[in-house]
């Protein structure tokens, strides 16, 4: 018997951990499926410089691979590696460096979103708090 697919909510879930794990900063899940027609979710999170950016994406997608067999549809920004968006169909996941993610502000853009609470690896269930300069 094959498990079920996950949900969007578990990979965005999966995605915030892994993002954590690799020392991200301000980690959110913004449910943007009331605001936007493209996606249901948004995984966002910081990193200090270009290659966190870079890590934090490549354990992203190795623990949606290995954890669920999902791989992205698209992947963009990683020439640069100032903005990494991963794109999962129904969950889009931003890497920011974190000039940019001031910069750019999406949970501010988004404001009205509801945030999706996630569990780090070793902690319990958390959401980061609300940011208005990010």
């Amino acid at each position: 018997m094959t498990a079920a697919p996950p949900t969007s909510v578990e990979l965005a879930q999966r995605a915030a951990a892994g993002a954590d794990a690799k020392g991200a900063e301000d980690v959110v899940i913004l449910d943007v499926s009331e605001i936007l027609g493209i996606c249901d979710l948004f995984v966002i999170a910081s990193a200090r410089n270009v290659r966190q950016v870079a890590a934090v994406t490549e354990e992203i997608e190795e623990r949606l691979w290995l954890g669920h067999d999902v791989k992205p549809a698209s992947v963009e920004g990683l020439d640069g590696r100032r903005w990494v968006l991963v794109d999962y169909g129904d969950v889009v996941v931003h890497v920011f460096l974190d000039e940019e993610r001031a910069y750019y502000r999406l949970e501010r853009l988004y404001g009205d979103a509801p945030r999706i609470d996630w569990a780090a690896d070793d902690n319990g269930p958390r959401s980061a708090p609300r940011s208005d300069t990010a």
